[in-house]
């Protein structure tokens, strides 16, 4: 450590030379160890404790310039003072000093000397190992504030900088913030060996000011994780807002260098990072509530049909999408409709919530599905120039069963009945480009049969092409629960990943 006494190493054959550098060195202050020979001297440099040897040019079994270029061969920060009462030319000492020593001394030395020449070498080493640990600091705090910039959630955001302060540091780190919902959790990570957990943790943020502060405190105050043995740890606290709780950093107190410089900055870039995620959730959280309200409100209900419906957005660490379901009655028919606004933003959310509204305007006026789409279609083009969606349109009959579809550029429903799962290809170009679109295509859904609408989101994958997610949904789709619910809950379990990175809309009708 930084204000204990170094220990030196005093290697030579002479006992009673060895006895005078031994206390010369240890009336200065210094700790000190002994050695007799080289081979002694190898051993006992690497043993990990020794801050600066002292050594002796001619040993009994090997030749002091040799054991100088080892030691620094296996430790070039190792600080090595010749002496010697022999050889003391100016060859001599120009060999030793090339050879990798710091400082040659010839006899007869003066205690002041040697002292003087110890503390000089020591303060140099030192202040290079401190240069060296902060660069080395530096560089693997550049690398974490990349990590935590880039981190797609809360909790990701946390492990990544406790392990990143980890290997900063080479201690046990804590890092304490709380999320945009109001709960307190603490990233901590023991070693660069071990993963980084999240745990809850609350902090009394009693006048923690805006801005940087840092304070050393008894480690069983923060005592989020055990800290080895420490009795005490420094805290960096960073607060950006005076709305928002404080981010904190705590490490162990021991490992500090003066003004804990790498401290603070990690502190304040890990804030940043928290405070950028914190405004990305609620904004999510903001966007998504928008969404459901511009979706329908209720299912209705129709006799002889049974309906069901699951909506679920994207997981909080992707933007929204512009998936949209329509299911009301007009006329005695029931309008059904699905569809995807392509793009991921709240832009695609507000243009899913237009084309929605129109589509039931032109519903009420009366017109046929192909019809809506066509005028849907125009009005995209006019006034939402660039923007793309897909819609499947079905205007079913109760009584009857007969059902009337129009599609631009959607996925095909999916018809089950007497075992058979038959998709409805109805090819015709997307919403917003100029095509000529097929006539409505006409059915009926017999009693007993299951129709699904679905978006995108529940059978596309990066690592699968969409036939493949056609057939994977035609197989989980083959028995269908008498409960409608349970059916669509049972189509996203099978077939959605867990972490949902696009909405996911499924719509399933049963003509009793």
């Amino acid at each position: 450590m930084e204000n204990e006494p170094a220990t030196l190493l005093v290697v030579d054959d002479s006992a009673t030379k060895r006895y005078l550098l031994v206390n010369w060195l240890t009336r200065a202050g210094f700790a000190v160890r002994e050695a007799e020979t080289g081979a002694a001297a190898l051993d006992r440099a690497g043993a990990g404790d020794i801050d600066l040897v002292v050594l002796d040019v001619r040993l009994p079994d090997m030749s002091g310039y040799d054991v100088c270029e080892r030691i620094k061969a296996a430790d070039e920060a190792m600080p090595v003072i010749h002496v010697s009462a022999h050889a003391v030319d100016v060859a001599d000492r120009a060999q030793g000093l090339t050879r990798g020593a710091d400082a040659y001394l010839v006899e007869p030395i003066e205690p002041e000397e040697l002292v003087a020449t110890a503390q000089a070498v020591l303060r140099y080493y030192r202040a290079r190992q401190r240069a060296e640990l902060l660069a080395d600091r530096l560089r693997m705090l550049a690398d974490t504030t990349l990590a935590v910039t880039v981190a797609s959630s809360f909790a990701q955001l946390l492990e990544v900088a406790a392990a990143g302060g980890v290997r900063i540091f080479k201690a046990p780190v804590a890092v304490i913030a709380e999320t945009s919902d109001g709960e307190c959790l603490a990233g901590v990570a023991l070693g660069p060996d071990q993963p980084p957990e999240i745990r809850p943790w609350i902090v009394d943020d009693t006048g923690v000011p805006v801005g940087s502060t840092v304070r050393v405190g008894p480690a069983r105050d923060w005592a989020v994780l055990d800290w080895d043995g420490e009795e005490e740890v420094t805290v960096a606290a960073a607060r950006l807002r005076p709305d928002r709780a404080p981010l904190y950093v705590a490490v162990p107190a021991s490992g500090q260098t003066p003004g804990t410089p790498v401290l603070i900055q990690l502190t304040q870039a890990i804030a940043a990072a928290v405070e950028a995620q914190r405004s990305y959730d609620e904004e999510h959280r903001i966007a998504v509530t928008l969404q459901r309200s511009l979706l329908p409100r209720q299912i209705p209900t129709i006799a002889g049909l049974d309906l069901a419906v699951r909506y679920e957005p994207a997981s909080a660490d992707t933007e929204i999408g512009g998936d949209f379901y329509e299911l009301v009655m007009l006329d005695g028919h029931l309008l059904m409709a699905i569809g995807d606004v392509a793009g991921h933003s709240l832009h695609a959310a507000t243009v899913m919530a237009e084309l929605r509204h129109a589509l039931r305007a032109y519903a009420v006026e009366g017109h046929q599905p192909g019809e809506m789409l066509a005028r849907v279609d125009h009005l995209m083009r006019t006034l939402l120039p660039g923007e793309l969606a897909t819609v499947c349109v079905l205007l079913l009959h109760p009584p009857s069963g007969r059902v009337r579809m129009a599609t631009a550029g959607h996925l095909p429903p999916l018809v089950l009945a007497d075992g058979r799962v038959e998709f409805l290809d109805h090819r015709a170009a997307l919403l917003g480009v100029l095509a000529d679109r097929p006539a409505d295509l006409e059915f009926e859904l017999p009693p007993g049969a299951t129709l699904v609408l679905y978006t995108d989101g529940l059978i596309e994958r990066r690592d699968a092409t969409i036939d493949e997610g056609l057939r994977a949904l035609a197989q989980s789709a083959r028995h269908v629960e008498d409960d409608l619910d349970r059916f669509c809950e049972r189509l996203l379990t099978e077939l959605a990943p867990p972490e949902i990175q696009d909405d996911v809309a499924v719509v399933a009708l049963r003509r009793r």
